[in-house]
């Protein structure tokens, strides 16, 4: 039990939980789980991923929870990530990965020519290029914290942070391009990976 983050939690009990599956049952028009496994999960959820969260509690493990139905507190996960890539869900025709460029890096070029790819900017700041062609890239764009990047398939990209610390963000794949559960801590080791 967390107890930074326990004077934030709703006031959750088995009345209320019972209105919300209520709620739930005759909008979807659909009972998934039974009344029990709600009451039970949102009475059982550890308390520090309730509320805004307080102090050590905060922290998130970083892992690849899909194809589970997840929900999460995207921010907090990229800013705590201190990986090159993490993959933090894959499903099957979707996944998220956390990403930390270090000061003076970049992703590297890269294309891929069967997706689409969306970046959002947690922290950080740099420099975007994409073009249609390996060596020229008619686009190029600086971005800063809260920024998002759409990266449509067939483009070829990099992100050079330009910034005093490492950029923070999360992609979204679709479809998925990293294996289930992939972590590379380094650029090198998803370079040794790739290849």
């Amino acid at each position: 039990m967390c107890r930074y983050c326990k004077p934030y939690l709703p006031p959750y009990s088995y009345r209320n939980i019972r209105e919300i599956y209520s709620s739930a049952a005759m909008h979807n028009n659909y009972k998934p789980y039974s009344y029990s496994y709600y009451a039970t999960s949102l009475m059982n959820e550890p308390y520090c991923l309730k509320g805004p969260g307080r102090g050590y509690s905060d922290f998130i493990q970083l892992r690849d929870y899909g194809p589970e139905p997840f929900v999460i507190n995207i921010e907090q996960a990229a800013k705590q990530n201190n990986t090159f890539r993490t993959a933090l869900w894959t499903g099957k025709y979707l996944q998220l990965t956390l990403m930390s460029i270090g000061v003076g890096e970049d992703i590297g070029l890269e294309m891929q020519p069967n997706l689409d790819q969306f970046i959002r900017i947690e922290e950080g700041q740099g420099i975007v290029l994409m073009g249609n062609e390996r060596n020229k890239f008619d686009f190029q764009r600086r971005f800063y914290d809260d920024y998002v990047i759409f990266i449509p398939a067939g483009t070829w990209h990099n992100i050079i942070n330009t910034g005093y610390k490492p950029i923070k963000l999360y992609s979204i794949y679709a479809p998925p391009q990293h294996p289930h559960g992939t972590v590379h801590r380094t650029k090198a080791e998803a370079e040794a990976d790739e290849h």
